[in-house]
This record gives structure tokens, C-alpha cells and sequence, in this order.
């Protein structure tokens, strides 16, 4: 076998086939491809050229997937092997050491962003968390997992265990089972985490993703100034991540609202655990219902803040999203006191900035309000944006905090 892993088979590219790719992308899809010449498995990393034999890459191929190769490098000269894996994972911990100041608690291993399509890695603390999303990646994943350890141990860290969280449906159409559970020995999968001074108990076994939302650290910590001694409608609360930042930031009350009741109980547990219950209180609902509810009995925020769910996984769902959207924000902006502030985002991949803005602007207008921008944020540098031509894009992340004013 020459150049470690690789294999020897190539795919070659349909003619003006794999554009997204070409601008940067990871991807190239099972309707891009012309041919696959020789001995390969599922999983195995393979070369790939254009139509007329120029050289693009390496990628994992899939068969079963019609993200049919996830590139990894570009570079011929390259060999990608072993020691190739494990730069990329001491790379990635390398680049947040360089952007974040609290590694406490951080995502490590961010996908295509980081050059290792298909995986996960979050930290909490001393506990490291993984997703495995796509068959290539899910064999390497023990090297990586290795790599990084040795790479925080060299800065001090130890880390007590793995838990694996590759039980997203999604694995499916790579042909694999989702699973969860322990890589190497069991431990304790409450895990007490520290975010901007607001102490939590994440559950890295049960909670929805990875146990926890690490990229809207710093959107948290940005909604603090606007909280003193305000009152704060926290909807879609989860574990009361909002909600306890407003709070500790000196807000006079701070209500929070989650369809979840295992959400409310874990805010109320976290509520307590800041001594802040007496400024805090949750309730199971659902925020659709209870919007309305809320205007109708007259009640106004100084602060309304909006964090829902992913409403569309894929683009046939959008104009059902947009809806969704354009429903909560309309309600949220009568909610919102004459010059008060909403905080509001989407994290959904198919709901563009410029969707999303104009889904906004029609609300406002439904509304009778008008919008002063105070802020437009993303995603935390622990989440890096690549830059692509298609769908392997990491950005999702929009988050904006506006000033609401009546009509005048």
C-alpha cells in the first residue's frame, strides 16, 4: 500500500461535475462521479480526478452514501497516513488555543471545518464527547481521539473519559447503526461545566446534540448588558443557558419557557445550583401556544429572547421554517416594550442570513415595529466557518439583537 491509507483506486469526475468541491468544498456527490477504477472498500480513502485526469485529492469513499467522498486533502505530495490524522487532531486543538480563552468547556473538533469530515469532539471540561457521523471518519476515530488527549495532557489536562454520542439518525445513510456509550471506562455522565461564571450540570449521555449548545457562548454573554435590573422572557430555554446569563447579569426577573418538561427540570437544577431561583422560574410549554397567550393578557419584556430548535433539516422544509419563524418573532416584537431589545436566531443551515433577515423584516412590518440593529453575531470561534461553494458550508449560526421601537 503506497501513501499510508490510501488506497489504490481513483474516482474520476463527470466533466463540469464537482463545482462545490472545486470552490473549497468537501463534498462530491454519487451523481458527480464518472467512474471508480479498482480495488477499494467502503471507508477506505481513495485518490480523485477531474474528468480529464487532473489530480484533486484524497477522500473516504462511500458506496452506500450519496455524499459518495469527503475529501481530506488536496495536496498529492501529501502522504496520508497515520501520522497525517493525527496533525489534523493536534492542529484542531492548536487553533483553539489560539482563538478561545476558556478551553474549559469547547467544541475541538468541528467537522469539515476542521479538516476531518463527518467527526465531533466536545469538551466539557475533562470529559470529551464524540460524534461520528460518516463511515471514513468513524474508523480513524480512535487515533484522533488519542491525539487529542496526548495533546491536553502536554498542557496539563487530563482527561477522566470519552463518551460517544454517534446515535444521530443521519448514520444511517452511510450505512451505519447509530451507538452510544463509553469509549474506555465508565464514569459519571453528569459532568458540572462552568460557562461565563454560570455554573451547569451537563448530561453527556441524555442531553440533545453532545449534552450541551457550546456555540452560543459568547451570544450568551452578549445579552448581559441589556439584562440589568430588566425583565427577561427567555422562550425555547433548554437548560436555561439565556436565562441564567441574564440573571446573573443582575436582571429583575427572568421567566423561561420550554415544551421539554427533562429541559425545565434541568434549568430549575441549574437555577439553583447559581442560587438565582429566586430571580429565575421555568415553565413547561409550548412557546407557540404561549406567545399568543401572552399577548393577549397584555404582558410587555424589557427583554425577549429567542432561541428556537433547527425548524428545517433540509430544503424542502424551508417555506414551512420560514413560517415558523416569522410566527414566534411577530409575537416576541408585541411582547417587547417601546425601546426594548429582542435576541433572536435561527440555527438552521437552510434558513440563510438573507432568508432569515427578510422573514424579520416582514414580522416587523406585520408587528407595526421598527428595528434598530445593535448586533449581528454567529456561531463561537470553537465552530470555525469554511468558506465553501455548497452544502459542507459550516455556517448556521444566525443571531441578532435588535432594539424594538413602536411605529413613530
Amino acid at each position: 500500500m503506497q501513501n499510508g491509507i490510501v488506497k489504490e483506486a481513483m474516482a474520476t469526475l463527470k466533466k463540469g461535475a464537482g463545482r462545490e468541491m472545486k470552490q473549497g468544498g468537501a463534498w462530491i456527490y454519487d451523481n458527480e462521479i464518472e467512474s471508480v477504477l479498482g480495488k477499494f472498500e467502503d471507508g477506505d480513502v481513495i485518490r480523485v480526478q477531474d474528468f480529464d485526469g487532473f489530480f484533486l485529492g484524497y477522500g473516504f469513499i462511500n458506496t452506500k452514501s450519496k455524499i459518495r467522498i469527503r475529501m481530506l486533502s488536496r495536496r498529492r505530495e501529501e502522504p496520508v497516513d497515520e501520522a497525517f490524522i493525527r496533525n489534523r487532531a493536534r492542529s484542531a486543538w492548536n487553533y483553539r488555543k489560539d482563538v478561545m480563552t476558556d478551553r474549559s468547556s469547547c467544541r475541538v473538533v468541528f467537522g469539515e471545518a476542521d479538516f476531518l469530515p463527518g467527526l465531533i469532539v466536545d469538551k466539557y471540561e475533562d470529559v470529551l464527547v464524540v460524534q461520528s457521523l460518516a463511515l471514513g471518519i468513524d474508523r480513524l476515530k480512535g487515533i484522533i481521539l488519542d491525539e487529542l488527549k496526548a495533546c491536553m495532557e502536554e498542557d496539563g489536562i487530563r482527561i477522566r473519559g470519552v463518551y460517544e454520542r454517534s446515535d444521530a439518525s443521519v448514520r444511517r445513510k452511510e450505512g451505519l447503526e447509530p451507538v452510544a456509550g463509553f469509549i474506555g471506562p465508565e464514569f459519571d455522565t453528569n459532568v458540572p461545566i462552568t460557562e461565563n461564571g454560570v455554573h451547569y450540570l451537563v448530561d453527556v449521555k441524555n442531553g440533545q446534540k453532545t449534552g450541551f449548545f457550546l456555540d452560543q457562548k459568547y451570544n450568551r454573554l452578549a445579552i448581559r448588558k441589556l439584562c440589568a435590573g430588566k425583565r427577561v422572557l427567555d422562550c425555547f430555554t433548554h437548560m436555561g443557558t439565556f436565562a441564567l446569563n441574564a440573571a446573573a447579569a443582575g436582571a429583575e426577573s427572568v421567566r423561561g419557557i420550554d415544551i421539554s418538561e427533562l429541559a425545565v427540570g434541568q434549568a430549575r437544577e441549574n437555577a439553583r445550583r447559581n442560587h438565582l431561583e429566586d430571580r429565575v422560574s421555568f415553565d413547561c410549554a409550548d412557546v407557540f401556544d404561549e406567545l399568543p397567550e401572552l399577548v393577549k393578557a397584555g404582558e410587555k419584556y424589557d427583554v425577549v429572547i429567542l432561541d428556537p430548535p433547527a425548524f428545517t433539516k433540509s430544503r424542502q422544509a424551508t417555506k414551512r421554517a420560514v413560517r415558523g419563524y416569522r410566527d414566534i418573532n411577530l409575537r416576541a416584537m408585541h411582547l417587547v416594550k417601546d425601546g426594548g431589545y429582542l435576541a433572536t436566531c435561527s440555527c438552521s443551515h437552510f434558513m440563510t442570513q438573507e432568508l432569515f433577515e427578510k422573514t424579520i423584516r416582514e414580522a416587523a412590518r406585520d408587528a407595526h415595529r421598527r428595528l434598530r440593529q445593535v448586533e449581528f453575531r454567529t456561531q463561537g470561534p470553537d465552530h470555525p466557518i469554511l468558506w465553501t461553494g455548497g452544502e459542507s458550508s459550516s455556517y448556521y449560526l444566525k443571531f441578532y439583537i435588535f432594539q424594538v421601537c413602536e411605529e413613530r
